[in-house]
């Protein structure tokens, strides 16, 4: 199962209290996280085995866990990530096994009030939003760059491989100097999935 894996300022409790934690996401990523006709909210419900009371006002969000512990726990990470800009579809793949989200801020690098988060933005997304599309390809990953924050969704091996590549980019290496390291390991790369889904 995904086990979260995030850094990030979202008010996340540390775990469920009485069988409720509440968590705050962007107010305009309360509809997202609802859908259309509540489907989100009723499909999250079942198969993360909670009961969601949304504040659509504030986007605080009260999750009372109503099954599995362990589902309740990683459909926080769901309700995060979209929160972080991700589609529910994608979001919802941290249901799976060995499935993790990690949330870098950007603001760790950069001055406060500063032009530099929007660099950064520009420098992990790219034109027309290559550099992310060719980082998810390599890597089998899916990438989000939201506000202040870049995110990351895959299996345990593919998003530290992301992350690795994204700090590359915060740190100033040229786009082609990423996806030729991201080529180059990429042998490595799969192996270390067969691995994984063999331990």
């Amino acid at each position: 199962m995904a086990i979260n894996n995030v850094e990030s300022d979202s008010e996340m409790g540390d775990g469920f209290e009485d069988n409720v934690t509440e968590l705050r996401i962007p107010e305009d990523r309360v509809a997202v996280l609802i859908g259309r006709n509540g489907e989100t909210k009723k499909l999250l419900e079942e198969k993360g085995h909670i009961a969601l009371d949304i504040e659509s006002e504030n986007g605080i969000i009260s999750v009372r866990q109503n099954g599995d512990p362990l589902k309740a726990n990683i459909s926080m990470s769901v309700i995060q990530a979209i929160g972080r800009g991700f589609n529910p579809q994608k979001a919802i793949e941290l249901l799976q096994d060995n499935f993790q989200l990690i949330v870098i801020p950007l603001r760790d690098f950069a001055k406060p009030g500063s032009k530099r988060i929007a660099e950064l933005r520009g420098r992990l997304i790219g034109t027309g939003g290559k550099t992310r599309r060719v980082v998810e390809e390599l890597t089998s990953t899916y990438i989000s760059v939201y506000g202040d924050t870049v995110s990351i969704i895959g299996d345990y091996v593919s998003v530290e491989y992301a992350r690795e590549a994204l700090m590359l980019l915060i740190k100033g290496s040229k786009q082609r100097t990423v996806y030729t390291f991201l080529e180059k390991n990429a042998r490595e790369l799969r192996l270390k999935r067969i691995e994984e889904s063999f331990g």
